[in-house]
């Protein structure tokens, strides 16, 4: 999935990130695609992409990101993610929940 725009070290980065992810036991597919949007995201944020989107610019780095939650994996969706999908489906006292009551909720 390399792109002809990226430069060596994009290339080089995302062959990293798609190992560690295939090392970590996902999908080849799945590592590919996760690899190629942290590369792109982090070429907006350097300012080597033509278009980059508000959260590339926004939000923290991929590397801080992976850094804050490496320690418990995925962690599956964030809370801000769980409360929208709280309000969309109308579930009362959502705005008091944590993260694990916010999942909880909308499992059932």
């Amino acid at each position: 999935m390399p792109q002809r725009a990226w430069s060596a070290k994009r290339e080089r980065q995302y062959d990293h990130i798609k190992e560690g992810l295939r090392e970590r036991g996902m999908g080849e597919e799945k590592a590919e695609e996760i690899a190629a949007r942290t590369v792109n995201k982090e070429r907006a944020r350097a300012g080597e992409a033509k278009q980059a989107s508000r959260t590339s610019l926004e939000d923290i780095s991929s590397g801080r990101r992976g850094g804050l939650r490496s320690h418990s994996g995925s962690g599956g969706r964030t809370y801000d993610q769980l409360r929208n999908e709280a309000r969309q489906r109308g579930i009362r006292g959502r705005s008091r929940m944590n993260k694990s009551e916010l999942a909880r909720a909308l499992a059932r």
